[in-house]
């Protein structure tokens, strides 16, 4: 009798311990995995705040490639990046040139390298790279519309070396095709550096 209840007592502990040890590392995985990827959705579920709050992580340089811009909150953070030393440049469509809304004349004001890529019958891209070491990307075009109306989504990505350095070079090869308005101080793109 006192090996049996000996026995259960014993299993009774390895499971709770067990338990402890399965509630801990899946946790730990689970917080792991929300540094490497985060995302967000539209309408109205933190898609522009995800966009913003991984605009204000940048240290270095933030590069962007999109088809239409619209959002004041997303500019917004783009100015201040780039108020604080954050090397921003920014290429858009050429429907962003002359659409109403668009807020290409705004990042061309306050500073930000900004030009108009006119080699596609559309440039349909929506993405980021920001400090070579983050991604940002999705259906999510950077619009009112699309935070308000839309059904969208946005993906962060972090420490995906490969796929980050392709999407940085993108948006190297999109800045070096598109139209160089603003004379000399766009001559060369700050970003992507390459290598770090």
């Amino acid at each position: 009798m006192l090996n049996w209840q000996g026995n259960l007592i014993l299993d009774i502990i390895m499971r709770f311990f067990l338990a402890l040890f399965l509630l801990f590392f899946s946790s730990v995985f689970s917080y792991a995995d929300e540094k490497l990827h985060n995302h967000a959705f539209s309408p109205r579920q933190g898609a522009t705040e995800l966009v913003v709050k991984t605009i204000g992580e940048a240290e270095q340089s933030v590069c962007v490639a999109a088809y239409s811009f619209t959002s004041e909150p997303i500019a917004q953070a783009l100015i201040d990046a780039h108020g604080k030393g954050v090397d921003v440049t920014v290429v858009l469509d050429k429907s962003q040139r002359k659409q109403k809304r668009s807020l290409y004349h705004r990042l061309k004001d306050s500073g930000i390298p900004t030009r108009i890529n006119d080699n596609y019958a559309i440039m349909h891209n929506k993405f980021m790279v920001i400090d070579e070491k983050v991604l940002q990307l999705g259906s999510f075009n950077y619009t009112k519309a699309a935070e308000k109306r839309n059904a969208e989504n946005v993906l962060v990505v972090r420490r995906n070396k490969k796929v980050i350095r392709s999407y940085a070079d993108q948006c190297r090869k999109l800045w070096d095709e598109a139209d160089q308005e603003g004379g000399a101080t766009e001559a060369a793109m700050p970003y992507p550096t390459g290598g770090k």
